[in-house]
């Protein structure tokens, strides 16, 4: 069921880079909105703002100017820990690069969101667990990173970004280091979530994966050229 206000509200977002004396335009003055359940792609070429949206959406990055609501809450009256306590409980992250710590089993990975939560061990224990056998790995809990393949470093690292059931989904590029055969599988693995009622949001430059969304947004140096919904997918119903 979709709510009555959107998830995501952004207006005239603007983010600006200062090296040394040139001001770099991340982003120049976007606005959209994300409604609950939505399934959008965000696609453009390198250096267009993808990865700069991306950050200020999960609250890893503050804008420059303009505003950015996310459930209702203006994420710019936000404190820091009011911002790291949101991000914790709604917002899961996917990156290209896993981001996993190299000397912690995969059963840790899946944990730390939930230690941030102030969960009892137990608890943490029986939901990291269960987080990995959804993405197949129930049988690499006390793996750590090198003993692992791409494709499972990527499992992991979804594990660890659902282990919160959040509201909201982030991916950067989810697919950009795993082979295709895996990337498959990635994708029904987020959309089987997204059919959940989950909202995904995925940053990528490959448009057969965008094809998947319900939602395209593309940007060009910094603001966004098309949004375009899509009636049909080919792989969701």
């Amino acid at each position: 069921m979709t709510s009555s206000s959107p998830l995501i509200d952004i207006r005239n977002l603007t983010r600006t880079y200062h090296i040394g004396r040139t001001a770099l335009h991340a982003l120049k003055n976007v606005s959209l909105t994300i409604d609950h359940g939505e399934y959008v792609a965000v696609v453009g070429t390198s250096g267009s703002g993808k990865s700069t949206l991306l950050n200020v959406l999960g609250l890893l990055d503050r804008p420059t100017d303009g505003t950015y609501r996310i459930h209702k809450q203006s994420a710019g009256e936000l404190t820091d820990r009011q911002r790291t306590t949101l991000r914790n409980r709604e917002i899961g992250f996917v990156f290209q690069e896993f981001n996993l710590l190299a000397r912690a089993t995969a059963r840790r990975q899946a944990e730390l969101p939930l230690f941030y939560a102030g969960l009892s061990r137990k608890e943490s224990r029986r939901r990291a667990l269960d987080a990995l056998a959804q993405v197949g790995l129930a049988d690499r809990a006390a793996h750590r990173p090198e003993e692992l393949s791409g494709g499972q470093r990527q499992r992991v690292a979804i594990a660890r970004a659902l282990v919160n059931s959040p509201s909201l989904l982030l991916a950067d590029e989810p697919t950009g280091a795993i082979d295709t055969k895996t990337g498959e599988e990635v994708m029904a693995l987020f959309e089987q979530r997204h059919l959940e009622g989950l909202t995904l949001v995925i940053v990528t430059h490959d448009r057969e994966i965008a094809a998947r969304a319900r939602r395209i947004i593309t940007l060009r140096d910094g603001t966004v050229i098309s949004d375009e919904p899509r009636l049909a997918s080919a792989v969701l119903p």
